[in-house]
């Protein structure tokens, strides 16, 4: 029997990660939307509440209030990080499970951010952590998911 080589694994295997946080991103931000008034807090713990803000900018609000062109500039950003890192993860072993999870947890955050500024011009935030009276700026599913990667990067070139 002759011996076929088999070919390698790539990372994409890992791409089921990614759709889990989309999923996950679009149905709390959707329950968000369903269930909690606009920029009203709703206290659920110490330190933490449940508060429905929408961004039209990046990270921490940067660009917040801009005319609407960031809406496009962010959305474009985000398609095209989530394109390369596509195109990194097919080019991985799916046996560098670090690497290939780290990526497809910033590809499903992108993507669920994406959605939100195609869908509504603005992305939806809810998780709001506070100590005394300093917010953090509101946060969602997606930017966690985008900021574990991103850690989880750090810590894989270390």
């Amino acid at each position: 029997m002759p011996n076929k080589k088999m070919a390698p694994s790539t990372g994409l295997r890992w791409l089921w990660v990614a759709l889990i946080i989309l999923m996950i991103d679009r149905i709390t931000k959707y329950l968000a939307l369903q269930y909690l008034p606009p920029y009203a807090e709703v206290p659920i713990v110490n330190h933490f509440n449940l508060t429905l803000a929408y961004n039209k900018g990046a990270a921490f609000s940067f660009l917040d209030s801009a005319s609407g062109w960031q809406i496009w500039m962010f959305g474009v950003i985000a398609f095209l990080v989530s394109m390369g890192l596509f195109v990194w993860l097919s080019r991985i072993s799916s046996r560098q499970r670090w690497l290939c999870i780290a990526l497809a947890f910033i590809i499903g955050g992108a993507l669920g951010n994406l959605s939100d500024r195609l869908l509504y011009g603005h992305v939806i935030d809810f998780l709001d952590f506070y100590a005394m009276n300093w917010h953090w700026p509101s946060f969602n599913i997606a930017d966690s998911a985008i900021c574990m990667g991103a850690v989880m990067l750090f810590i894989d070139a270390l």
